[in-house]
C-alpha cells in the first residue's frame, strides 16, 4: 500500500510537469496566433483606408505612424520587411548609433513563400529563453504580396512555473499525509488481526507433556481461530485424562514411549502454524486485490493443522491406531501445494507434472507426511550454506502417486541407511527421531512405500509412493 502511494505520487508529479509544459507551449502558440490575426486585421484596415498607392515601396510611408499605434494596442513588437527581407519599418525605437537591422534570412523567406498559409514560425532558444518569431505575407486587396510581417514573441513561463511549483508543494503535502495515514492504518490493522493468533501460537509453543498445560481462554471474532482454540483445549483435556490413567498404570516403559510419540505429533503442527501467522503478518496488504483469496488460503491452512491436532487428541487414548484414517476423496496435488504454502524459505520449490490427481486418502495424514519430510530437509541444510535448495515434486505413475522431496543438505552416511526409519534414531542435533518412523507407518497402512537416496555432503531425496484409491 505504502509503495503504491509513493509510486502514484511520483507518477502524478511527472504527469503534472509534462502537462504544465504542454499547456504553456500551447498557450504561447495560441497567444501568438491570436495576436497575429488581430494585427493582420488592423493592417488590412489601414491598407484599405490609406491614400497612398498600395505598392511595396509605400509600406514604410503607410505605416510610418500607425505601426507604433498598433504596437501599443497589442503590446507586441511589429516589424515590416520588404519581399526581399530588408527592414522597412519597426515599432522598436531606433537611434542613430544603432546598427542596421539584419535582413530576414533567405531560407525563412523561401519557407514563407512556399508554405500553403504563406506563414512560418521560427523558434529559437537564446540565453535560456524560448523566442518565437512569426513571418507572414502582407497582401493588398487583390492578394498581391506587398511585404513581410514579422512579430517577435518571447515566451514568459514565470506564471506557469510558479503554479507548477505551488502544485508540487501541495501534492507533496497531501501524499505525505496519506503516507502517515497508511502507516498508522497498516500498523493498527496488522496488530488487530494478528494479536489473537500470536497469543495462541505462543501458548501452543509452550505446550508440553512434562507440565500442566493451561487452557486458552479467548473469544475470537474468527470462526477458524475459535476452532483452533477448541481443538487445543480438547487436546489439553485428553492429555490430562490420559496422564492420570497412565500414571496409575504399571507400564512405565510403554507410557514413556507413548508420551514421546504424542508430544512429537502435538508439536509437529506448531511450526507450520507459527510460519503461517508470521507470513500473514509480514505480507499483509489491505489493498491487495487478492486479499480475500489469500485470507481463505490462510484460514484453510490453519484448519488443516487444527484437524491434525484434533485427530491426535481424539486418538490419544489408543496409541496403536493413532491417528485413525479418515479417508476422503481429494485432489492430492492441491493438498500438497497448500501444505507447501506454510514454508517461507525462498529456496523451496514445488513442481507438479499433473494439475489433478484424485484419490481417497486422509487429508491430515497426507499433510503430516509432507510437513515432516520438508521440515527434515530444511533442518538437514546447514545455516551457513550459501546455495540452499529443496525441490518437492508430485506426479502420477501408473496407478500410484509419487511425491519426492530432494535437498542439497549434509546427506546421510552409508552406515546409517538401515537405521533411518528406526524410532529414536536421528542424524540431527535436535529432535527425538520419531518423525520418519511415524510417517513410514502411515504410508505402509496405505500399502505404499517410502525410500530414499543420499550421498554424504551432497543431499538426500525421499520418494513416497502411494496407491491411487478411487473405490
Amino acid at each position: 500500500m505504502i509503495v503504491l502511494i509513493i509510486v502514484a505520487s511520483i507518477l502524478l508529479a511527472t504527469i503534472s510537469i509534462f502537462q504544465f509544459k504542454n499547456e504553456a507551449k500551447q498557450y504561447h502558440q495560441e497567444r501568438l496566433d491570436r495576436k497575429e490575426d488581430a494585427i493582420k486585421e488592423n493592417i488590412n484596415y489601414v491598407l484599405s483606408n490609406t491614400t497612398y498607392p498600395l505598392t511595396p515601396n509605400n509600406l514604410s510611408l503607410i505605416f510610418k505612424d500607425k505601426i507604433h499605434e498598433l504596437s501599443d494596442i497589442h503590446n507586441l513588437e511589429i516589424n515590416i520587411y520588404s519581399l526581399d527581407g530588408k527592414l522597412l519599418k519597426s515599432s522598436k525605437s531606433n537611434f542613430s548609433i544603432d546598427p542596421v537591422a539584419p535582413p530576414i534570412p533567405k531560407y525563412i523567406i523561401k519557407l514563407v513563400q512556399s508554405s500553403i498559409e504563406k506563414r512560418y514560425v521560427d523558434i529559437k532558444n537564446i540565453d535560456g529563453q524560448k523566442k518565437r518569431s512569426s513571418y507572414s505575407l502582407i497582401k493588398d486587396d487583390k492578394f498581391k504580396p506587398l511585404g513581410i510581417l514579422n512579430l517577435p514573441y518571447v515566451e514568459d513561463d514565470s506564471y506557469y512555473q510558479t503554479e507548477l511549483q505551488n502544485f508540487l508543494i501541495r501534492l507533496a503535502q497531501v501524499y505525505s499525509f496519506m503516507l502517515l495515514v497508511a502507516f498508522a492504518v497498516a500498523y493498527f490493522l496488522s496488530s488487530y488481526i494478528t494479536k489473537s493468533l500470536k497469543t495462541i501460537s505462543d501458548k501452543l509453543s509452550e505446550t508440553s507433556l512434562n507440565q500442566k498445560n493451561e487452557k486458552i481462554v479467548l473469544e475470537a471474532s474468527s470462526k477458524e481461530i475459535n476452532l483452533l482454540i477448541n481443538a487445543y483445549n480438547a487436546m489439553v483435556d485428553e492429555l490430562e485424562k490420559s496422564a492420570l490413567k497412565l500414571a496409575q498404570s504399571e507400564r512405565e516403559e510403554a507410557w514413556q514411549e507413548m508420551a514421546k510419540q504424542v508430544a512429537h505429533e502435538i508439536k509437529n503442527p506448531l511450526t507450520p502454524m507459527r510460519l503461517t501467522v508470521q507470513s500473514f503478518q509480514r505480507k499483509f496488504e489491505p489493498n491487495d486485490p487478492n486479499l480475500k483469496q489469500k485470507i481463505n488460503d490462510y484460514s484453510e491452512t490453519l484448519i488443516q493443522q487444527i484437524d491434525t491436532m484434533s485427530s491426535v487428541a481424539s486418538a490419544f487414548s489408543n496409541f496403536a491406531s493413532m491417528p485413525a484414517q479418515q479417508n476422503e476423496t481429494l485432489n492430492v496435488v492441491d493438498v500438497v501445494e497448500l501444505t507447501m504454502d506454510i514454508f517461507n524459505e525462498e529456496y523451496i520449490v514445488f513442481k507438479a507434472e499433473e494439475e489433478e490427481i484424485i484419490s481417497k486418502i486422509d487429508r491430515t495424514q497426507l499433510i503430516r507426511i509432507i510437513t515432516n519430510l520438508v521440515k527434515n530437509a530444511i533442518q538437514s541444510i546447514p545455516e551457513n550454506q550459501e546455495n540452499k535448495s529443496i525441490l518437492v515434486t508430485i506426479k502420477k505413475e501408473n496407478d500410484n502417486v509419487l511425491i519426492t522431496v530432494a535437498d542439497n543438505g549434509i546427506g546421510i552416511a552409508a552406515e546409517d541407511f538401515h537405521r533411518i526409519f528406526e524410532p529414536k534414531f536421528t542424524t540431527k542435533s535436535s529432535g527425538m527421531g520419531l518423525g520418519l518412523g511415524i510417517i513410514k507407518n502411515i504410508i505402509e497402512n496405505y500399502k505404499g512405500t517410502i525410500t530414499f537416496e543420499s550421498q554424504k555432503g551432497k543431499g538426500t531425496t525421499f520418494i513416497v509412493s502411494l496407491p491411487i484409491i478411487n473405490t
